[in-house]
């Protein structure tokens, strides 16, 4: 019997482990062939780069508050169509101000709703749950 891999879930910027399995980054980094679509070669999740996921993506950079890299579903993964409306950008409930983010994020809330946990807050600086925020211009929240 085939042994089944995770795949590993690294929607929420709040925590440091994968909502699937548990693991921490640097257990997954260390075991690096889990994070591959089984029976693929290349992985289902890259940073907004393009570039492998790393272990220290989630640093804090203390000047903008943001994340060293952010993680998204690779291209190949966009690629296969949206399951809801393509949205750049989103109010913060707490602070009324409108947060707009790159296109590779965008297409991964598009294609995933549930991707994340948690966003960012450009005016805040730092990073927060989804159930802050709503998509500009509606009362839906984000991830619904």
């Amino acid at each position: 019997m085939e042994e089944l891999k995770c795949e590993h879930d690294f929607g929420d910027l709040l925590g440091g482990k994968c909502r699937r399995c548990g693991k921490t980054g640097r257990e997954i980094a260390a075991a690096d062939s889990a994070h591959l679509v089984p029976g693929q070669d290349k992985p289902r999740e890259t940073l907004t780069n393009g570039e492998p996921v790393t272990p220290d993506h989630r640093e804090i950079n203390p000047a903008t508050g943001m994340q060293k890299g952010y993680v998204v579903l690779s291209e190949e993964e966009r690629a296969k169509g949206f399951v809801r409306p393509l949205r750049r950008s989103y109010l913060h409930k707490k602070c009324g101000t409108t947060t707009t983010m790159g296109l590779a994020i965008a297409e991964t809330y598009a294609r995933d709703p549930k991707f994340y946990g948690g966003t960012f807050c450009c005016a805040c600086r730092t990073h927060f749950p989804l159930d802050q925020f709503v998509w500009d211009g509606t009362d839906e929240q984000v991830g619904s």
